[in-house]
């Protein structure tokens, strides 16, 4: 939501965020059976029931799901899970996996994996894989949400909040400000 309230100020008309479980859920609703899809991301077992669900919900085709450990993967892991999304041939890669450690993952697959679309959605499949609730509708759209999140999960989420959101905010006050270009 800070993004969206800098490019409003910036004279950017944006009408609102774009949050990743909405994303997924919409694309899967608007789109049916016309895509394969495959989910990589959660602890284990959460792909699975996330791919479940929505292939009940939508009828959408599931090429494939992957929940990696939470540790680096070792070479012939990774060779062996990009051939498998590979053989697997989605149209649409739906990647869970914390910020920003999901885009890190994207950049560095990018074109190893033969996916035409690659979209990291993050908290999406806790969400909708009945693991995690949604923040109440009125803390979304105030951009609050990342104190719903800060609450349920403490531990793992305070760095991104109290240490790089204030960073973020102090690096763009400063580029504003023409104190500092950010590239």
């Amino acid at each position: 939501m800070p993004l969206v309230w800098l490019g409003r100020w910036q004279g950017f008309a944006l009408k609102r965020r774009v949050y990743g479980p909405e994303l997924l859920e919409t694309f899967c609703q608007t789109t049916g059976t016309k895509y394969r899809h495959f989910f990589y991301g959660g602890i284990a077992g959460v792909a699975g029931r996330l791919a479940d669900s929505l292939e009940q919900l939508y009828g959408i085709q599931i090429a494939g799901t992957y929940s990696p450990p939470f540790r680096l993967l070792t070479e012939e892991e990774d060779r062996e899970i990009v051939a498998m999304i590979r053989a697997s041939a989605p149209d649409i890669l739906w990647v869970g996996l914390s910020t920003p450690k999901q885009e890190r993952w994207m950049y560095a697959h990018r074109s190893g994996l033969g996916v035409p679309v690659m979209v990291g959605v993050g908290a999406a499949f806790d969400i909708h894989s009945g693991r995690k609730k949604r923040a109440p509708r009125w803390m979304q759209e105030h951009g609050l949400e990342w104190m719903f999140r800060l609450l349920q999960e403490p531990r793992r989420l305070w760095r991104r909040y109290l240490v790089y959101g204030p960073e973020f905010a102090a690096l763009v006050l400063l580029e504003l400000l023409g104190l500092k270009k950010i590239r």
